[in-house]
């Protein structure tokens, strides 16, 4: 009793904690929303694109739509699920924030390079 007690707590803190980089972080997840990219799909044609269980690809969908990179809105019978890729800006803004680090990382690796090519082939002309 008390590991069911700790098993839904922590899978409702685990819901509770859900962003936009958990849902990133996994190639299946990456694979959906790009899929859902393109246009809408039902849960079953999203399953079938994967060589895992449709429980786990229903597991990822609800991850996804925990973290908002995607919407389910009910059709006659069938659940089609919708990217909304908006959420992906915060994403956006995280990595734009070291982009200038590894730019000025690049510049003195060139930098360094076109010293060394330089001193070989000053010493090659000699």
């Amino acid at each position: 009793m008390l590991a069911l007690i700790f098993a839904s707590t922590y899978l409702r803190n685990m819901r509770a904690r859900r962003d936009v980089y958990q849902a990133i972080a996994d190639p299946t997840r990456r694979a959906i929303i790009s899929m859902l990219a393109d246009q809408p799909h039902n849960v079953n044609t999203i399953a079938e694109k994967f060589d895992v269980s449709r429980q786990a690809i229903s597991l990822h969908v609800q991850i996804l739509t925990d973290c908002g990179l995607i919407t389910i809105k009910q059709r006659g019978r069938e659940r089609f699920c919708e990217a909304q890729l908006d959420q992906l800006s915060e994403v956006s803004v995280w990595v734009d924030q070291f982009k200038q680090h590894f730019e000025n990382k690049l510049d003195a690796l060139e930098t360094y390079l076109e010293k060394l090519k330089k001193e070989r082939y000053g010493k090659q002309k000699e």
